[in-house]
């Protein structure tokens, strides 16, 4: 029998999948997956909202900005079919969180293993900008979803925008931390005993390809992950 995490978080996938909340949004998406670009022109994009990905019972959340364009919004999962995701999932690998270190489609078989993936918004916004209205209509799904993952001992923060969205759940969860540093890549903040906020910089090819995020840094985010496993 199903356990009963793994059907609530069935359930919210269900219910992202359908959300139209944000009239902007719906245009932009299902304008991207009619209009394509050339290099998949053959592709059937999935241009619907994407839901989290991965293991509920894990003690590792990643939490990012939104889907992109044409990665999650085309292949209708988080980080896949894109060069963050290239980052991500490899990393992931590393660490032995993935049983692959590719991510390519829904149907590629990458399983992961002690972590679930989600984002702060779940349509891919234009110019990656969600507006704070669109924020808050997704954030209640960030909530249940931190609320049903139990076993949660590390949140991994992609970007600033996810690192304050995660303090706000915190706060709406009464998890709020005292810490009011400001984001930075590795900032650590404590949610509640047991329970740790980690800050990084998205792996975006803004950041990737400028040298501002190395795969050094990457790494020590997730080593630190293990480390606080390990308290």
């Amino acid at each position: 029998m199903m356990p009963d995490i793994h059907r609530k978080i069935a359930s919210l996938h269900k219910q992202i999948i359908k959300c139209d909340k944000c009239p902007r949004l719906v245009e932009w998406r299902e304008k991207i997956a009619k209009e394509k670009v050339r290099r998949f022109a053959d592709e059937n994009y999935w241009g619907k909202p994407i839901p989290g990905f991965g293991d509920p019972e894990g003690r590792l959340l990643i939490v990012g900005l939104a889907p992109a364009a044409h990665g999650g919004n085309r292949t209708g999962r988080i980080f896949t079919g894109d060069r963050s995701g290239d980052w991500l999932f490899a990393t992931l690998h590393k660490f032995g969180f993935a049983n692959q270190p590719t991510s390519i489609s829904r149907d590629d078989g990458l399983m992961l293993k002690d972590c679930y993936i989600t984002a702060a918004v779940h349509c891919a916004p234009p110019q990656n900008k969600p507006t704070v209205e669109e924020k808050e209509n997704c954030f209640p799904y960030l909530l249940q979803e931190i609320r049903w993952l139990s076993n949660l001992r590390v949140i991994v923060a992609l970007g600033k925008f996810a690192h304050d969205v995660v303090l706000n759940a915190g706060k709406q969860l009464g998890l709020a931390t005292t810490d009011r540093s400001a984001f930075a890549h590795g900032c650590e903040k404590k949610l509640k005993p047991g329970l740790t906020l980690l800050g990084s910089y998205h792996p975006s090819q803004q950041n990737t390809f400028t040298g501002k995020l190395t795969q050094p840094m990457f790494d020590a985010i997730f080593k630190r992950s293990l480390d606080i496993f390990g308290t």
